[in-house]
């Protein structure tokens, strides 16, 4: 997901124009960043699943305070390897946008609403994602979809939504307020994240994100565990390691470096896929059953994604 700049010898970021492209190169660089695009979708349709095993050891507060510090020791560590510049000034805005969105707000909204809400159902917040983080980015960096893409768009949100709706029963709960809730706030993050992956690279953007949330994240893991038991198993510490080294640092870099490469708006539409591969790991780690309809559901999404990824987007 990236086009990226180079760092100098000194150490400094050199923003320069990308060399000319010719039609081959271009492909090439989009089937790339589709590729790293993919393997986000893939790394976040295992969040929900690893949430719920986290929630077996830990609360729900303390689940996230604890994934936010680890993530930023992560990304701290290749920071400083990595002899990372410090970003710029005028990106601190930007950072604290995906910092609140992805590495804060969704993640804690999320793990509120799965305490009574089953993974499939849950779901539905990926299913809006991809149509909310479109509008996001029409409105922030004045790119406009075609009207064959927002209307592929807003037939594979409306397969993913029924589905979903239909297993879950359609009803609206607080869990429910806390998943649009994440929808909102994970949109505003990613159209961030993926305007400044274009200036700094995306690792960069995930990594800073991450440390600026490590004071905030400090302060709520004493407090979080001391409030909440822990209890420590196998699963649990599994379901922590994941959200934090897969979903939130690894998944997150490869997204924004897909997300550089194809656009904010192609790349949100790879996500269509994301609530039926979250369901096939829910039968696989949870046990929970999947409906017959889920094949069907699953090529009707994936015919919508094709199209969304054909068509073009003017600016």
């Amino acid at each position: 997901m990236e086009a990226q700049n180079s760092a100098t010898a000194a150490g400094t970021v050199a923003v320069t124009d990308p060399p000319p492209q010719g039609p081959s190169t271009s492909a090439s660089a989009a089937r790339r960043g589709t590729l790293l695009a993919s393997l986000g979708v893939l790394a976040f349709s295992l969040t929900f699943p690893s949430t719920v095993w986290g929630l077996e050891s830990f609360g729900p507060w303390s689940l996230v305070a604890v994934r936010s510090v680890l993530a930023a020791a992560v990304a701290g560590g290749f920071l400083l390897a990595l002899r990372a510049p410090l970003p710029e000034w005028r990106h601190g805005g930007s950072l604290l946008v995906v910092a609140g969105g992805v590495v804060v707000g969704f993640p804690l909204l999320t793990t509120l609403a799965l305490r009574t809400s089953t993974t499939s159902h849950a779901a539905v917040v990926v299913g809006l994602l991809p149509l909310t983080t479109a509008a996001f980015a029409a409105v922030r960096t004045g790119r406009r979809p075609s009207r064959t893409f927002w209307a592929a768009a807003l037939a594979g949100a409306a397969v993913v939504l029924g589905f979903t709706l239909t297993q879950s029963g359609g009803t609206v709960s607080t869990g429910d307020l806390y998943l649009f809730g994440a929808l909102l706030v994970c949109a505003a993050g990613y159209t961030e994240g993926g305007r400044l992956a274009r200036l700094m690279p995306g690792w960069q953007v995930v990594g800073w994100a991450l440390v600026m949330c490590l004071p905030l994240g400090l302060v709520g893991s004493a407090f979080a565990l001391m409030a909440e038991p822990v209890r420590p198993s196998v699963q649990g510490l599994a379901g922590l390691l994941w959200v934090t080294a897969g979903s939130t640092f690894l998944g997150l870099w490869v997204w924004y470096r897909g997300m550089a490469a194809i656009g904010i708006a192609r790349a949100s539409q790879l996500q269509l896929a994301q609530p039926l591969l979250t369901l096939v790991w829910s039968v696989l780690l949870l046990a929970e059953p999947l409906s017959p309809a889920a094949p069907v559901a699953a090529v009707a999404v994936l015919v919508c994604i094709a199209i969304t990824q054909r068509t073009s987007i003017r600016g």
